[in-house]
């Protein structure tokens, strides 16, 4: 039986993951801060396995994976949180707490899992559109995910010499318990399920990348390709940021 490990399945995209992989015949072994909502997933599926620790502490997620038995064929990590800052006023703490969960928690799942790649390994790692192009607010989380494609793309090339598969993932608005605290429009937002389907169907062919909804990143990828002062001045229009 494949076995898929997801962390960030407490709630959100990674818990409709849980759900659907369990639902297709994998063996799942969710993981996420919160036990109780794990537990649920459980009680929703036998093939889901309940793993509770914080992707932050070093220590414990070494502990958590570590374990033997966790050998799993698939991993997405998918774990990642959100902050605004507010009129370009920096906040250490803030960039801080925001960089531990989307990249040193993913840093500190792949040092604590590659002892047992293999050459059948499929490493996943959830993005965001939000790295595309700069976007008002999104200081934080806009860099901590262009630094987590840069860390992805990467990594490709080196793991791919020992045959592991890595796929990036980048979505544009999913309605999430994340996302539904957002004060702002959100474009072409999608459902879980959508994010989902999309992001299975993807992993299964083994793209390099997979991105949606396909107008929105589409656009966003050729908004990038454009010099950074017409880039700015096309993010403010479309967002209402004026000088």
């Amino acid at each position: 039986m494949s076995t898929v490990l997801i962390t960030g399945a407490s709630s959100g995209i990674g818990a409709q993951l849980a759900k659907d992989y369990a639902a297709d015949g994998w063996q799942v072994i969710a993981c996420g801060r919160s036990l109780d909502k794990l537990q649920h997933l459980a009680d929703i599926s036998k093939k889901i396995i309940p793993l509770a620790f914080d992707v932050t502490d070093y220590q414990a997620t070494h502990d958590a994976l570590g374990e033997r038995s966790i050998r799993p064929n698939l991993i997405i990590l998918n774990a990642g949180t959100c902050e605004y800052i507010e009129r370009g006023e920096v906040d250490v703490a803030l960039f801080r707490r925001v960089f531990d969960v989307n990249f040193f928690g993913v840093l500190n799942c792949i040092e604590a899992l590659q002892p047992k790649f293999t050459e059948t390994t499929h490493l996943a790692i959830v993005g965001s559109t939000a790295s595309y192009v700069p976007l008002p607010r999104a200081e934080a989380y806009g860099a901590s995910k262009a630094a987590l494609a840069y860390l992805a793309n990467t990594l490709k090339m080196d793991l791919s010499r020992d045959g592991v598969t890595l796929t990036l993932v980048s979505p544009g608005f999913v309605k999430t318990p994340l996302t539904d605290k957002n004060d702002f429009a959100m474009p072409m937002r999608v459902t879980t399920d959508y994010a989902s389907s999309k992001i299975r169907k993807g992993i299964a062919k083994h793209q390099s990348e997979v991105h949606f909804p396909p107008l929105f990143s589409g656009y966003l990828k050729l908004l990038s390709l454009l010099p950074m002062p017409l880039q700015l001045a096309i993010v403010k229009k479309m967002t209402g940021k004026t000088e």
